[in-house]
């Protein structure tokens, strides 16, 4: 009986020694790969794009094209030309950060979040400069190419766009180098991943804004702001040594996690505003939304800090893709 449990306890001992031993090897051939990748190549910009955050590009856009839809002014090339600009704007933003947060030196050794490439030596300064202006400039010309679209139909001859266009352009630039520092954080998002993107994806199809396109904006900016938050919540000791006055270096621990819970309810809730006629499907969909944030939410409250939470963030970002299905959805049923 003994020896058996002693060979028992030896297969054991030799399994968890395999399991890490897979665990290290894997570990190493991560760090290995991540270190061998060339400098200025296309893995390296692939990796700046940050292909993730793109999300919030889309959910904004695609909100807008389905109020199109439901109002029946759905235009397929503006819609096109709109997620085109919305994502070539996000990658350009996110170059710029890459690039003024290594010149500040707020990509410290102790960062909790993934690795940025400037930090790392994947792609040079200069180079990455150069990644901006061209990021930016197919942008702009994409946003000419939507103004050339719509030209003749806006109530204001296009200037509209043109001003529209510029203001992202600049916040791209203020928020990394200013703002973000400042604690605007938050109500940028809700600008200009809420009311800007689905109103102005809105406005080049039907050419005016209506209360349902205010409400889903509004929808919009709150859900990816959780993104942001969970992202401030992760970062707020390194925030607080960097300078950084976010809400959450401002207010504490407890107001983040609560932050944070509080936004993905308000934003369930303003979804009522899309069900007419008590269509019962319409009114549930917001609600498995709901579930996943607050599943989240708890996971969240475990975890607490350290790099753990960069899982939350990838919770975060699958939600507010859900959302941006479900109240699509919604608005068209």
């Amino acid at each position: 009986m003994n020896s058996h449990l002693h060979a028992i306890t030896i297969l054991r001992a030799a399994k968890i020694s395999i399991m890490s031993k897979r665990n290290l090897t894997f570990a190493l051939i991560t760090e290995t790969d991540m270190k061998e990748i060339k400098q200025n190549s296309l893995q390296a910009w692939l990796l700046a794009a940050r292909p993730k955050t793109l999300t919030g590009a889309i959910i904004p856009v695609l909100i807008g094209t389905a109020l199109t839809l439901a109002n029946a002014e759905f235009k397929a090339i503006p819609a096109l030309l709109c997620f085109l600009f919305a994502c070539g704007m996000q990658m350009a933003a996110n170059f710029i950060n890459d690039l003024f947060d290594y010149l500040k030196g707020t990509d410290r050794e102790d960062r909790l979040g993934p690795e940025r490439a400037c930090a790392q030596g994947w792609i040079t300064p200069g180079a990455m400069k150069w990644g901006i202006g061209i990021t930016v400039l197919l942008s702009c010309l994409i946003g000419c190419g939507l103004l050339y679209e719509c030209w003749g139909h806006l109530p204001y001859g296009g200037w509209e766009l043109i001003a529209l266009g510029a203001t992202c352009v600049l916040f791209a630039f203020l928020y990394t180098t200013i703002l973000s520092y400042q604690g605007w954080g938050d109500l940028l998002v809700l600008i200009f991943f809420g009311f800007v993107p689905v109103c102005g994806t809105y406005y080049v199809q039907a050419y005016t804004i209506t209360a349902d396109v205010v409400v889903a904006s509004l929808i919009s900016g709150i859900v990816i702001d959780t993104l942001l938050v969970v992202n401030n919540y992760r970062d707020r000791e390194q925030d607080a040594l960097s300078g950084k006055r976010t809400l959450i270096v401002r207010f504490g621990e407890p107001f983040g996690r609560y932050l944070y819970l509080g936004l993905g309810i308000v934003a369930t809730l303003l979804c009522f505003w899309f069900v007419k006629d008590w269509n019962i499907t319409a009114i549930l969909l917001p609600f498995f939304y709901l579930f996943a944030h607050v599943r989240t939410w708890r996971r969240m409250c475990e975890i607490r800090s350290g790099k753990k939470l960069n899982s939350i963030l990838g919770e975060t970002s699958r939600n507010m893709l859900f959302m941006g299905l479900l109240l699509s959805a919604a608005i068209i049923m």
